[in-house]
């Protein structure tokens, strides 16, 4: 079965990339601001400004470094494996295959190889595998 690889999940949102860049360049602008106040002898709103300039700097690298690692760790999700269940409804026999488009439970298929009887899908579901449980000592 293949992995969905999604292009959404290989990188950011818009709406977050769009985010990161205002703050970026009010921040830049902050820091502009600080050196005109600075040139123009207002030192005490000059370092408010640089305070805020590179607050804001920090703030947005901070942001970006965190959306593109949360971007990274969707990426390392696996999906589960959809399976079918097919029993053969006179003899009882089981079969499980891998889940195919077009399944659907109570879906008549090919003959039974034991009896030649119908058989039919009775269960569709996804192997949920069970992390290991590890205790701290």
């Amino acid at each position: 079965m293949k992995k969905a690889n999604t292009p959404t999940a290989n990188k950011i949102s818009t709406f977050m990339f769009l985010i990161i860049l205002i703050v970026l360049v009010l921040s830049l602008v902050a820091l502009g601001l600080a050196f005109v106040l600075f040139n123009q002898g207002l030192e005490l709103n000059a370092v408010f400004m640089l305070i805020i300039g590179f607050i804001a700097m920090g703030f947005s690298a901070w942001l970006l470094m965190q959306s593109r690692s949360r971007a990274a760790s969707v990426r390392k999700l696996e999906t589960p494996q959809t399976v079918t269940t097919i029993e053969c409804r006179k003899c009882g026999f089981k079969n499980v295959r891998e889940f195919q488009r077009g399944d659907y439970v109570y879906k008549e298929l090919e003959k039974c190889q034991k009896c030649d009887d119908t058989q039919i899908i009775t269960a569709i579901y996804r192997e949920v595998k069970e992390k290991e449980k590890t205790f701290p000592f």
